[in-house]
């Protein structure tokens, strides 16, 4: 641990903490993370975790939904939280003088929520509303429609706040029961980032935490990708743009070559200076939104690209796309274009662990996913080694015509469905 700014202690019921002082800093981010979301659910509670995200807001023991509110914004301080497929975490950024006050608000929270009926019934209405403005929303609508496809007849395929119907199905109890199985010491992260005193905040976190039982921790069921014979998924809308979103299985998030991963997604849509964006928008203007992007969880990730395109347009848009695709895995990358690729990764890094609240997020994921304490040192040496042939080989292994996955939303016609079918090797 010799020059890492990151201190961690194990406390005797298995419950993490980590922090990181930050230099003329005035605030401090304290966040809790659970190790548990839209991937430990089941059909017969899907959208559970990100319920139970919500309802937490609503009043615990010790703080009710006002106050909960209050205590942290009242100070100036800003508070929030978010549900993703392997993590929930709670959340707050306020001046330092007042992170203990927030801190015993968040772990009440956690610790002791109350879960009131008229509380947990008008909720649920928030979450349906909710889910009808992401299907009214092609952008968010393309998106689960790939997850779908990658990931089919699983967790991971399946919305994160669930449907209309599983949200309607579930109750009080199985909220608790969420609670009770998935929030307990081992599963639990809590960070500190900026002007914060390690062994003072640490002592802090013992006293609220010590009753947790130190059990062991329920696991998800390990990912399956789709076996290759539905990889086209088209749903007809009428709306003055087309979206679409396409997909290839990508590399986990403690892979060898995941830094690698990241550069090939900069090179090909991290930017305005990306293949896809000078080749899809600057030079055809097929689009006004090209990029990349990447899901990497545990055992599992894949590789996307988004894009809202001319609805007349879909069919280039998508071979353009392709032609990139294998471009690079054949012929590889320029020198320069790879080290302005590293460069513009490393300072976005370096910028983005500016913030506290980023911070957070980077500890509370080291820990909660890689089990270890990365430094940004450490970043820019494993960045450094990386080749231009090291670009190639991994782009060469995922960019295969039968690995290749698209969803559209848009008002697609007959003879672009025909087009697309024969693209993706679709039989009818």
């Amino acid at each position: 641990m010799k020059d890492n700014p990151y201190k961690l202690t194990l406390l005797d019921n298995g419950l993490r903490v980590v922090t990181h002082q930050m230099k003329d800093r005035v605030s401090v981010a304290v966040g809790i993370g659970i190790a548990a979301g839209g991937r430990y659910e089941n059909d017969e509670n899907k959208g559970v975790a990100h319920f139970l995200e919500h309802i937490l807001f609503k009043g615990s023991e010790h703080y009710s939904c006002s106050a909960i509110k209050e205590k942290v914004e009242g100070v100036g301080g800003s508070l929030n939280a978010f549900t993703s497929e392997e993590q929930t975490c709670y959340y707050a950024k306020v001046p330092a003088a007042y992170l203990n006050r927030s801190f015993d608000v968040l772990a009440d929270m956690v610790i002791s929520p109350k879960i009131p009926k008229p509380e947990f019934e008008k909720e649920r209405n928030v979450i349906l509303e909710e889910i009808k403005m992401y299907h009214d929303l092609p952008q968010y609508q393309v998106m689960e429609m790939l997850d779908e496809l990658m990931w089919p007849n699983q967790p991971l395929g399946k919305s994160l706040a669930g449907t209309a119907e599983s949200v309607q199905m579930l109750k009080q109890k199985d909220l608790r029961r969420f609670h009770q199985s998935h929030y307990v010491a081992k599963n639990i992260v809590v960070a500190a980032c900026g002007a914060v005193n390690h062994n003072s905040f640490v002592t802090v976190v013992r006293s609220k935490f010590k009753a947790l039982p130190c059990v062991d921790v329920q696991t998800f069921s390990p990912a399956s990708l789709s076996d290759g014979k539905q990889r086209l998924r088209i749903f007809t809308k009428e709306i003055e743009q087309t979206h679409l979103a396409f997909g290839v299985p990508g590399l986990e998030e403690k892979h060898p070559d995941r830094y690698v991963y990241y550069l090939l997604h900069i090179i090909l849509g991290g930017n305005m200076s990306s293949r896809l964006f000078n080749e899809v928008r600057e030079k055809r203007g097929l689009a006004y939104s090209i990029s990349s992007g990447i899901k990497a969880l545990r055992d599992t990730g894949m590789f996307l690209i988004s894009a809202g395109v001319d609805k007349d347009k879909l069919v280039e848009a998508v071979e353009v796309i392709l032609q990139q695709l294998k471009k690079i895995a054949k012929s590889g990358v320029e020198k320069d274009e790879f080290n302005r690729a590293k460069e513009f990764y490393l300072g976005q890094v370096q910028l983005n662990l500016e913030s506290t609240t980023n911070q957070l997020f980077w500890a509370v994921g080291m820990i909660m996913i890689d089990d270890e304490l990365r430094t940004l040192s450490d970043v820019v040496n494993a960045v450094k080694k990386i080749t231009v042939s090291d670009v190639k080989r991994v782009a060469r292994t995922l960019f295969k015509d039968e690995r290749y996955h698209l969803a559209v939303v848009g008002p697609v016609k007959k003879d672009q469905t025909e087009q697309l079918e024969k693209l993706f090797a679709v039989s009818r």
